[in-house]
């Protein structure tokens, strides 16, 4: 992962990207009086894909978002968050080459949105765009906390389709790379171990994060 797109506290928080050559960087500064008081992950979601559908390409791709919370998953957290990072891909397909490029959006809490392209490509995920997602985030954060399993020592929380063995939902994973809770997207399913791989196999692939 190239150092010039790795936002500062979502170091550990993005899919492995290969052959970034170029890089554009779009901040949007809000007034006061539109700062966020709240961070509504769903609404997020919804703006940047607008944004992506109206302004970049209406062939887009949607990876992932990650979602970095106010406290520590294993200490008193009502599940406010303090930052969201969308990323989306685009390819532009000439016959004998084509042009890929990733855009990610990072939403600050106080309302900035710093917008992010670069020639690259994601790897790793599924496209979320066309997936049923029917758990919002507060839901599956409360469905965490609701569980007798332990809790990740994480801020962290990211929503994806991993391209693993098995047909799985998108999961919201919580943790980091030692430990990570997964909930289903679909179902609200608990669980402490991926379901895109067999449950034996103990393989924590889902956080290639850094």
């Amino acid at each position: 992962m190239k150092k010039f797109f790795i936002f500062s506290i979502f170091a550990i928080c993005a899919s492995t990207f290969i052959a970034c050559s170029s890089c554009k960087n779009e901040k949007k500064n809000v007034n006061n009086d539109t700062i966020q008081t709240t961070m509504v992950v769903e609404n997020i979601i919804s703006t940047d894909r607008e944004d992506m559908f109206s302004n970049v390409s209406k062939d887009y791709r949607w990876f992932e978002t990650c979602i970095h919370l106010n406290k520590y998953l294993d200490e008193e957290n009502d599940g406010s968050v303090n930052e969201v990072v969308n990323t989306f891909q685009v390819v532009v397909d000439y016959g004998k080459s084509a042009d890929v490029t990733v855009y990610k959006y990072n939403h600050l809490f106080n309302g900035e949105v710093v917008k992010e392209s670069m020639s690259d490509f994601v790897v790793g995920d599924e496209p979320l765009e066309k997936q049923k997602i029917t758990v919002t985030f507060k839901q599956a954060f409360d469905s965490l906390m609701a569980t007798d399993l332990p809790k990740p020592h994480s801020r962290y929380c990211v929503l994806r389709k991993e391209a693993g063995w098995l047909e799985c939902n998108p999961q919201y994973i919580f943790g980091n790379t030692q430990a990570q809770v997964y909930v289903d997207a679909v179902t609200g399913e608990v669980r402490d171990y991926n379901p895109a791989f067999p449950k034996d196999k103990q393989l924590n692939y889902a956080f290639s994060w850094y």
